[in-house]
């Protein structure tokens, strides 16, 4: 089985910045891409963003693009999510998701984080 441990939730302002870190652990993955995804409160879980294994290609949804950067670290078991120019909109519950069983921006992962709280205020 495969964990997936987020980090680096917390409060900041408009204009801010935060770091997201998701550590994972247990067996090897049978696709290696990972995703995050985000939830706010009374809205459905929505696509963030994803990285393929090797770290050579990033998806990004719309709304995030130019703001925030998906990465891989050298060892491939963490990725992280590097969020600049947060918007109150961006307030959610953001979830590291390893493995999707069809596409790469799908919620159809099979490994999910707890998530972490992200809170931007105005």
């Amino acid at each position: 089985q495969v964990q997936l441990a987020e980090s680096g939730g917390g409060l900041v302002q408009a204009g801010g910045s935060l770091r997201l870190s998701c550590a994972a652990s247990g067996r090897t993955f049978s696709s290696g891409a990972m995703g995050w995804f985000r939830q706010a409160p009374g809205k459905e879980r929505e696509f963030v963003a994803a990285i393929n294994w090797s770290g050579s290609n990033a998806y990004y949804a719309d709304s995030i693009k130019g703001r925030f950067t998906i990465s891989r670290g050298n060892a491939k078991n963490t990725v992280y999510l590097q969020m600049n120019s947060l918007k109150p909109e961006d307030t959610a519950v953001y979830y590291c998701a390893a493995d999707p069983k069809f596409g790469i921006t799908s919620p159809s992962y099979v490994h999910w984080g707890q998530g972490t709280q992200v809170t931007v205020s105005s």
